[in-house]
């Protein structure tokens, strides 16, 4: 029996030997705190699975909260945009000169010089001219007939006129135009301020003679 107290009697004496070794090794509170903190919001220590460093603060349940985000300014009005220049107003514009005939470019020639427009080419009265011409040269000699009055059937306007001549040998249309500016009744067809349109042809007659008609409207 005394055996027995007196092995119970060690047991009780080993056991609070073990409870003040586990006291003296407990963690600093504040480590603990911090730990139990960050147990419960999630797995971080779990994967970490180290001991927290004693330079973390413990968290303070009177911290100030938060200072709230300053307020984003309001933003600026965009530009309004330049107005827009206004587009130029198209000018309708005279249709090119085409010159078809020597003649045609030294009758224009003698327009612009006496501040005239120059004559647009007519097809209509390229075809009374290459008539005219070739009636001349089939009977020997110049002569009006009815090329003015044809003139005025292509509607170009409410005038008309009409110069012809001949020159040997073969054409020269500098020498017919210088005839033309030195005769008074011709050098008014050329220079007329009624005419647009103009057409000429040579034509090839006897013994080297040629002939030409000019036709105006």
């Amino acid at each position: 029996m005394n055996k027995i107290l007196s092995w119970l009697g060690a047991l009780a004496l080993f056991v609070a030997v073990a409870y003040g070794t586990s006291t003296a090794m407990a963690p600093h509170p504040a480590k603990t705190a911090v730990a139990s903190s960050l147990i419960a919001s999630g797995p971080f220590l779990v994967a970490d699975g180290g001991d927290l460093p004693h330079t973390l603060p413990s968290p303070s349940p009177s911290a100030a909260p938060p200072a709230a985000a300053p307020k984003p300014a309001a933003p600026k009005p965009a530009p309004k945009p330049a107005p827009k220049a206004a587009a130029p107003v198209a000018r309708a514009t005279a249709p090119a000169i085409v010159i078809h005939s020597t003649q045609q470019a030294l009758i224009n020639q003698d327009r612009v010089a006496h501040g005239l427009r120059p004559l647009a080419w007519s097809s209509c009265l390229a075809s009374i001219a290459y008539s005219n011409a070739v009636r001349m040269a089939k009977q020997g000699y110049i002569s009006h007939t009815d090329g003015a009055s044809r003139d005025l059937g292509c509607h170009l306007g409410y005038h008309a006129g009409e110069n012809v001549g001949w020159h040997a040998p073969g054409i020269n249309d500098t020498w017919a135009n210088t005839a033309f500016m030195n005769s008074p009744e011709h050098r008014a067809n050329i220079l007329s301020p009624y005419y647009h349109y103009v057409a000429t042809y040579w034509a090839m007659g006897s013994g080297g003679k040629a002939y030409i008609a000019v036709e105006f409207s």
